[in-house]
C-alpha cells in the first residue's frame, strides 16, 4: 500500500508541479495554446492563485514524507487538490471539454486516494 501512495503522490506531484510552474509563468494566451483552456474562465489572479498553490501542493506532497516532519501536510496538500480538480471539472464542462473533465476526475479520485491512503 505503501508503494501504491508514494507513486501516486510522485504522479501528481509531477503533474501539478507542472501545471502550475505554466500557469504562473505562461501568459493566458501561451495556456490556452498549450491547452490549459480552463483558465479561460477565470481572471488571473486567480490562476495565478491556483498556480502558486498546486506548487506547495507538489511540495507538500512529497516532502513531509521524505523529512519525516509535518506528515499531516500530505493528505492536506491532496485534499486541497481535490478542490482544485472540482473547480477544474466545473470550468472544462462549462467549456463543453468531457475528455478534460475526466482527466480532472481520474486526478480527483488519484488525490482522494492519496488522502484516505494517508489518514487511515
Amino acid at each position: 500500500m505503501n508503494i501504491a501512495l508514494w507513486t501516486a503522490q510522485f504522479a501528481l506531484a509531477a503533474v501539478f508541479a507542472a501545471s502550475g510552474g505554466a500557469k504562473l509563468t505562461m501568459t493566458r494566451e501561451r495556456l490556452l495554446d498549450t491547452g490549459q483552456t480552463g483558465v479561460a474562465m477565470f481572471p488571473m489572479p486567480v490562476v495565478r492563485f491556483t498556480a502558486a498553490m498546486e506548487l506547495l501542493a507538489a511540495l507538500g506532497l512529497i516532502a513531509p514524507g521524505l523529512v519525516g516532519i509535518g506528515r499531516m501536510l500530505t493528505p492536506l496538500a491532496a485534499a486541497g487538490l481535490c478542490v482544485v480538480m472540482v473547480g477544474a471539472a466545473w470550468a472544462h464542462s462549462r467549456l463543453h471539454e468531457p475528455k478534460s473533465v475526466a482527466v480532472n476526475a481520474a486526478l480527483f479520485a488519484v488525490a482522494a486516494f492519496v488522502v484516505l491512503g494517508r489518514l487511515l
